[in-house]
């Protein structure tokens, strides 16, 4: 089992073997249950191959075939390919994914199935994912993931990796080789092989040998291993793969020879051909043999990679024998060449017996991985210098050109030959510049990239195994003649290069003065020193220089890699010494030269353990500090400037905190100690003065100058924030008293005022960095109140006030306490605990410093109203108690203020208003808020007289606009924005009680815009009209602030208000209010006409208005419905809490559909199923309660319509428009039931809701201003009802008079209820109920409405006569039966009227014109019907009527000039009814609706279903007499009733049913209630259930 990269092909890893016994149990039977292998010395380059595999190769050892019966003796022991498996392990590797030693992987086996399927053919063919079948055979392994060396590997890892834990190592170099790390391993591969078969008839089963011989050709025992975990064996023997000609075997093992053995050992390899057969088997020969020797002559190792080897053939006793081969060459030489197969050669020399075998061939492949042993002839040259001293110069210089590798792999070797050589040549300098140089060789290779992990193997080295006492003066000796040369402007190629091992090179030196110091107790110090101070003299020197080329380079070497040196001579030098050395160091260097390298020099300085010491770092402090001032202002090289104050303030932070410690620590001590521990921190104090009184002011302004999205910024902000964060009071007083005059602090403040309230608006740092944040803001406040006692101090008397000062600091206090970065309610209950704990809430802090500084301005307040008054309210805005208890005080003073010098407070009223609208807008406010606003300012004015009563006002003003403004917020986001509406009312209202004409008409827009978005376009127009309405037609500018899309070039007045009636036109139109559209149509066109005559805009709106008045007459319009809404409970907002409103409907909408908008924004609410007013329970509790239902609009009398024809068209608008009263009439019982006629006590509650507005208006919906009841009698009731059948009649005929293409359906229904007492039942119940004698004598007020009843069926007659009459026209042949079964019940039922009540009869008008539907309108006459026997309006059943010549009423035809016939009748019911019938499915939707809503009402008996059919009214004609009931004709006596039709036939009937339910949707025609709720049935009474049509 080993690691496989399948890239290279190979194996990275040595094998981890297991022999397995056929028992089915490892051979060693300890090892059950405890096969663990560790892969060792894998590097970060391994860990990023490509891909990895663990691959395992099974051999079996045995016989040749397995299938092979035991009949002969057969050959046993060989070799033989069973199988593979492979398991990709690369993410785990990669740590993609987790690795778990619980975790059991399956590896399934691939079996060799054919005789060529070579072991390592058949893993690449594995990995590459080719299908190999596995039979369901493998294995389990569980893996996991280790850091670290394998000793750290063990202790961390005690139960995986134990003692009895194989290791397997790389096949290679590990990333590190640490000192003492002794290996020699050389891994042989046996690679592949071609062998001719000879005189055999088939191919050979060849079985290779390997073993190693010394030089008399005896075997070196047991230095051969097959993998980790084997014991070592002296001979290894190869797979035998069965009658191959090529053969490729890829297997690996391990040479381990004792390194002085390794020059005179080679490895033997030989070749025999293994038979099945036993017999034939021990006769076998070996037939080649190969051979390479382990050492070259130069004396360096095999080289790694592939061997050709020579394949010899012979007697086998001489191909056994060394010394008749190893005299031989042993690999094929690559410029020969290549022997044609089928030839061969004798071996020259005289040598007997042995050829080289041409025709076969073999290759093998070594990699030899040693320490002690080299491939490298000039490494090994240096490393054995004493075998050949007089080449050790040579030896030195070729090391230079040695491979880095294979140096780094022998670095101890290396480093211990030269020590040596300058050890051993201490009395002269022969060989010092070549060991020196060759130092810096070795080092400058570790200092690569590619090796730059054995830094650790070097430093442990100097550290353990380097002992040199005299190195350190031969080091510096030369170190210093290199500077020296360079300085004095010599040539010195090499300098550049020891500067850059300077770092080490020094650790050898003083690890060299230490070994020599302990070895002679300290002798030699002082020249030591010397020698240092020497170097670093000349090393000065070297950075005056203005010269360029090599020497500019060498300045910038000295100065990346001089600071590396510090740690190791810190402890050599006095603080002060080594603090001139370098303050020189730095200075010497010519200004603006290598501005850059300098300032990383500084850095790395600052960074280093020297300038923790005070004396030092107050040396490098003064010569850094201008450099940066400089450059800072200049603005070059910011990136180094910034990292180097950092680390400047870091280091004198870290100071400071030392000291102050050491100063509590040493405070309870003696006085020395505690003067001790303050003079360290006055000193650290001194140097954060110089960084204050230079680079402050400097870094303050830089971050003025950059640009906002420039990164450097947020770096200079840090550093201004450390710089504040180290000021002490005594800071800021030195600072402020340091300006040369007051203009200066003056500009400073105002410069650093403005600063700190940018930084604080837009923070250039993310909102996640809380760290960042709050110190900046820690900071920024103790600057802040610093500074505020500066501007108290300097700035507030007569003569030095300074207006503009103290609002910035005003506004930068403010910005402060209102940033997001300290509102606490929005974090989290952990992260504000946590902010609280470590910062505190700052807000109150500053909260209290600005009341204070209010308070300290005196007289000067007045200067500050009102621009002062939005910040103090947005500060008092922020939710914090204390807060605003201490700070809204501030505007009672402000009122005071401006009172005492106007008696007003206007301004300040005015600004608060506007201010608090925005605000509170933007989220800040809250109930609290508006409780403490309200108490707080009412107590103080009550304690001032001249203010109690205006103060009490403007409390009320401002608690009532906070209300409204709360309200508008709670509802502004919500997806429904029904609420967002009323609110928005309810704010423009206020706004326009209280004359504040700006912010009404931005609220004006604000809904519009609400009202488009939802294409409100109706309730958008009217909008838009209120700010139309505020402008006149005329040139004067415009005052207030241009709102919406409108254009800045509408200058004047009149410009402004053309364009909003524009717009109000184009919506008006869209929401099909046409008539509206007409009246500002008809204004533009008198201003086009009369005022401004611009004709072709008059042409253009009067086009417009032609187009509207067709639409009226042409365009469907469907009347919306009506719906009382009731909010109740506590739980609902202010605005809707246990108030009732009426909403207008969308077209076409259900009831159903627009519940559940309405309680969509209230999931939690219940809905009552009543529609009686709730009770105290409901409206006090803390819950919801919705309730809804049906209301019908009553329209209001239209002067203008009375006495006139005027299209229903026209007059089904004002039924549904322009309405502020609504009715719901709810059934109950009252007095002796009667079970066979109901309709005698069933009596009629009526509510009539009034609203505020008339709808529709600015909203959809208005609120209920009051409700009246009125009780409706059972007479009155039927009186309604007959007359809205009579209605119903009547428009459907003039609708079928106007478009004759109308379904017919709707009609047949309609009559068939009437006329057929099987469907219907007839009005007999009526006659049954009032027109006895009994119910006269019980009611003698009630005769005049009975007198009303009795000529309402017998007007019904005529009309229903007509009905039949255009059916009879329209009616299919299909349905004909129906039809003649429908006129037979007519004949009978008109003889019954005839004779009981009297004849009617409506004249029929032709109007040669083509006309339309007419309707007559009247005023209201509702309140006849409720006055019982009302003599001057009742009439007799029948009356004559006036004579009319034919003559003078064909005129009247004429001069009327109608063609189509309409019939009139006089309205009694103000009442209106649905505008036009709906096409059958509408009607449908609308009738089940009204059905679901009767479930609502609750009375004492029984509930009928209540209805909402009715047509508009059609006009009366011209001429004739009308009766008390309005109907227009002519009355004739009774006559006797005719028989009674037969029966229809029921196929007919059921065929006029199908139809019928086609076309309307199922749904007949019910008789309405008056009002248009579905009442009861009128009479006639229903058929029997077999027979009954469904209801409309």
């Amino acid at each position: 089992m080993a690691l496989y990269d399948p890239a290279e092909q190979r194996m990275i890893s040595e094998n981890y073997v297991i022999r397995w016994a056929s028992t089915g149990v490892p051979q060693d039977i300890e090892l059950l249950n405890n096969l663990k292998v560790i892969f060792t010395d894998l590097g970060s380059k391994d860990l990023k191959r490509e891909k990895l595999f663990l691959v395992c190769q099974i051999i079996r050892v045995g016989r040749m075939d397995l299938r092979e019966t035991y009949s002969r003796k057969l050959s046993t022991g060989l070799r033989r390919p069973f199988g593979i498996s492979v398991m990709d392990i690369t993410d785990i590797t990669k740590g993609k994914s987790e690795s778990d030693e619980d975790k059991q992987h399956f590896i399934p086996v691939h079996l060799a199935a054919a005789d060529n399927d070579f072991l390592h053919g058949m893993i690449r063919k594995a990995v590459e994912g080719k299908d190999i079948n596995h039979k369901g055979q493998g294995f389990w392994v569980s893996l996991k993931m280790l850091w670290g060396d394998l000793s750290q590997v063990r202790k961390d890892h005690p139960h995986l990796v134990d003692r009895s834990t194989v290791v397997a190592r790389k096949l290679g170099y590990p990333e590190v080789i640490m000192p003492g790390d002794v290996r020699n391993d050389i891994y042989l591969t046996l690679v592949q092989g071609e062998f001719d078969k000879g005189n055999k008839k088939t191919q050979k089963n060849v079985e290779v040998t390997v073993c190693v011989c010394d030089e008399a050709g005896s075997v070196v025992p047991n230095v051969i291993y097959h993998g980790a975990g084997d014991k070592p064996v002296s001979e290894y023997r190869s797979v035998v793969y069965y009658q191959q000609r090529h053969q490729r075997w890829m297997e690996t093992v391990k040479i381990a020879v004792p390194i002085e053995d390794v020059h005179k050992t080679h490895l033997r390899f030989t070749f025999r051909h293994r038979s099945s057969s036993d017999s034939k088997d021990k006769s076998e020969r070996i037939f080649s043999m190969a051979f390479v020797k382990l050492m070259r002559p130069d004396g360096t190792t095999l080289r790694d990679g592939e061997h050709d080897l020579l394949l010899y053939k012979g007697d086998s006793r001489k191909l056994e024998d060394a010394s008749s081969y190893l005299n031989l060459p042993s690999t094929r030489n690559v410029s020969e060449p290549k022997i044609l197969p089928g030839s061969s050669f004798r071996v020259s020399g005289g040598t007997s017996g042995i050829s080289v075998s041409a025709r076969d061939s073999f290759q093998i492949s070594t990699l030899v991985c040693s320490t002690k042993l080299t491939q490298n002839v000039n490494l090994l040259g240096l490393l054995k210098w004493r075998s050949k001293p007089s080449l050790l110069s040579g030896n030195l210089q070729k090391l230079m050109n040695v491979d880095g590798g294979e140096v780094i792999k022998f670095l101890q070797d290396t480093l211990d030959a030269l020590f040596s050589i300058m050890m051993e040549n201490a009395d002269t300098d022969v060989y010092d510049t070549l060991v020196f140089d060759a130092l810096v060789f070795i080092v400058g290779l570790i200092a690569d990239r590619k090796f730059q992990h054995f830094n650790a193997v070097l430093e442990a080295y100097i550290r353990q195994h380097f002992s040199a006492t005299l190195a350190y003066k031969k080091l510096v000796s030369v170190l210093t003649l290199y500077v020296e040369r360079v300085s004095q402007g010599e040539p010195c190629e090499p300098l550049v290069r020891t500067l850059k091992a300077l770092e080490y090179v020094f650790k050898f030196v003083v690890r060299s003065r230490r070994l020599f110091a302990q070895l002679y107790e300290g002798k030699e110090t002082a020249e030591f020193e010397q020698s240092l101070q020497r170097f670093f003299l000349a090393l000065n020197q070297l950075m005056r220089s203005p010269q360029e080329g090599p020497t500019l380079l060498s300045q910038g070497a000295a100065l990346k890699y001089l600071p590396s040196i510090l740690e190791d001579v810190c402890g050599i030098f006095d603080s002060s010494v080594l603090g001139g050395l370098l303050r020189d160091f730095i200075g010497n260097l010519p200004p603006q030269r290598l501005l850059k390298q300098k300032l990383q020099s500084l850095t790395d300085i600052v960074n280093s353990k020297i300038f923790q010491s005070y004396e030092c770092r107050e040396m490098l402090l003064h010569t850094a500090v201008p450099i940066l001032q400089e450059l800072i202002e200049k603005g070059e090289e910011e990136d180094a400037c910034i990292e180097l104050l950092s680390n400047i303030l870091e280091v004198l932070y870290k100071a400071q905190k030392r000291a102050e410690e050491q100063s509590r620590r040493r405070s309870g001590g003696e006085g020395r100690h505690k003067e001790r521990g303050d003079s360290e921190l006055v000193k650290v104090k001194k140097h954060i003065q110089l960084i204050l009184d230079r680079l402050l002011h400097t870094v303050n302004r830089r971050v003025i100058v950059l640009e906002r999205e420039n990164n450097l910024r947020s770096h200079y902000v840090a550093c201004m924030t450390a710089i504040l964060s180290q000021m002490d009071t005594d800071h800021y007083s030195s600072y402020i008293r340091a300006f040369p005059s007051r203009p200066d602090l003056m500009d400073f403040l105002m410069e650093t005022f403005i600063l700190f309230k940018d930084l604080i608006g837009k923070t250039v740092y993310p909102s996640d960095w809380m760290v960042m944040n709050m110190v900046q803001n820690r900071e920024f406040l103790r600057a802040i109140n610093h500074f505020a006692a500066t501007l108290t101090e300097t700035f507030l008397q007569h003569s030095s006030f300074e207006l503009q000062l103290w609002n910035n600091y005003f506004h930068l206090a403010v910005a402060f306490l209102t940033q997001d970065s300290l509102q606490l309610e929005n974090f989290s209950q952990a992260k504000r605990t946590s902010i609280l704990a470590k910062y505190g809430d700052m807000r109150a802090t500053i909260g209290a410093a600005i009341r204070d500084m209010w308070y300290n301005l005196g007289h000067r307040k007045i200067e500050f109203i009102p621009a002062m008054v939005g910040p103090i309210l947005e500060m008092t805005l922020v939710p914090e108690l204390e807060l605003r208890k201490s700070t809204i005080p501030i505007f009672f003073d402000m009122m005071l203020c401006e009172y005492q010098l106007t008696e007003s407070f206007s301004r300040f009223e005015d600004e608060i208003l506007r201010k608090l609208d925005s605000e509170v807008e933007g989220g800040r406010g809250d109930e609290q808020y508006k409780q403490l606003f309200e108490s707080i300012l009412l107590s103080c004015c009550q304690r001032h007289p001249d203010l109690a009563k205006p103060g009490e006002n403007f409390v009320a003003l401002v608690t009532g606009l906070l209300e409204r403004l709360l309200d508008y917020r709670a509802v502004m986001n919500d997806e429904n924005k029904t609420y967002s509406m009323s609110c928005t009312v309810n704010l423009l209202n206020f706004y326009k009680e209280i004359d504040r004409q700006a912010m009404y008409i931005r609220y004006l827009y604000k809904l519009k815009d609400l009202h488009v978005s939802y294409e409100n376009y109706t309730e958008g127009a009217y909008t838009l009209l209120l700010h139309a309405r505020l402008l006149k037609w005329s040139d004067e500018p415009n005052t207030a602030p241009m709102q919406g899309s409108h254009s800045p070039s509408l200058h004047t007045q009149r410009q402004l208000k053309e364009a909003l009636y524009n717009q109000i036109i184009n919506y008006f139109d869209q929401g099909k209010m046409w008539e509206e559209a007409i009246h500002i149509c008809k204004e533009l066109a008198e201003q086009y006409e009369s005022e401004i005559f611009d004709y072709e805009m008059l042409s253009d709106i009067l086009q417009r208005e032609a187009k509207f008045y067709e639409k009226i007459l042409k365009v469907l319009r469907p009347s919306p419905d009506y719906f009382a809404v009731g909010y109740y409970g506590q739980g609902f907002p202010p605005f809707l809490r246990n108030k009732v409103f009426i909403y207008r409907g969308k077209e076409y909408e259900r009831r159903e559909d627009f519940e559940m908008r309405l309680l969509s924004p209230f999931p939690n609410a219940e809905k009552l199923k009543s529609t009686s007013p709730p009770g105290q329970d409901i409206t006090a509790s803390p819950g919801q309660y919705i309730q809804c239902f049906t209301v019908q609009p009553v329209e209001e009398a239209k002067v203008q319509f009375k006495g006139k024809s005027i299209p229903e068209q026209i007059t089904n608008f004002y039924k549904a428009n322009h309405v502020q009263s609504f009715s719901y009439s709810r059934p109950f019982m009252k007095g002796p039931k009667d079970p066979d006629n109901e309709f005698a006590t069933m009596w009629i509650e009526r509510t009539t809701f009034t609203t505020a507005y008339p709808l529709p208006g600015i909203l959809r919906w208005f609120a209920v201003t009051s409700t009246a009841t009125t009780i409706i009698s059972p007479l009155e009731n039927a009186i309604e009802t007959m007359m809205k059948t009579n209605e119903k009649i009547l428009s459907e005929i003039n609708r079928h008079q106007n478009d004759p293409s109308l379904p017919v359906n709707p009609l047949s229904m309609l009559l068939n209820g009437i006329v057929d007492p099987a469907v219907m039942g007839g009005f007999a119940k009526y006659e049954t109920a009032f027109f006895q004698e009994s119910y006269l004598q019980e009611h003698p007020e009630d005769q005049g409405n009975i007198e009303k009843l009795k000529d309402l069926i017998a007007w019904q007659t005529p009309l229903l006569a007509e009905g039949i009459r255009i059916h009879g026209r329209k009616v299919t042949e299909d349905l004909r039966p129906f039809h003649e079964r429908m006129e037979q019940c007519f004949v009978q039922l008109r003889a019954k009227v005839e004779s009981q009540y009297g004849v009617r009869e409506m004249v029929s008008l032709e109007d040669r014109r083509g006309g339309r539907p007419r309707s007559m309108a009247w005023g209201p006459d509702r309140d006849r019907l409720s006055r019982a026997g009302d003599s001057a309006e009742a009439a007799p059943a029948s009356r004559p009527v006036p004579h009319i010549p034919e003559g003078e009423e064909r005129r009247s035809e004429r001069k009327e000039n109608r063609s189509s016939t309409f019939f009139g009748y006089r309205r009694q019911d103000q009442r209106q009814s649905v505008s036009e019938p709906l096409e059958p499915k509408d009607e449908k939707r609308r009738l089940s609706r009204n059905m679901s809503e009767s479930s609502l009402s609750t009375f004492d008996g029984k509930q009928p279903p209540a209805s909402r059919e009715a047509a508009g009214p059609q006009p009366s004609a011209s001429g004739l007499s009308l009766s008390p009931t309005g109907f227009g004709g002519r009355v004739k006596s009774a006559s006797k009733a005719p028989p009674l039709p037969r029966k229809i036939s029921p196929t007919v009937y059921e065929t006029f049913l199908e139809q019928s339910d086609t076309a309307s949707g199922g749904k007949a025609p019910a008789l309405p209630t008056p009002d248009g709720n579905k009442g009861l049935k009128s009479p006639p009474p229903p058929p029997p259930k077999s027979k009954r049509l469904s209801q409309l």
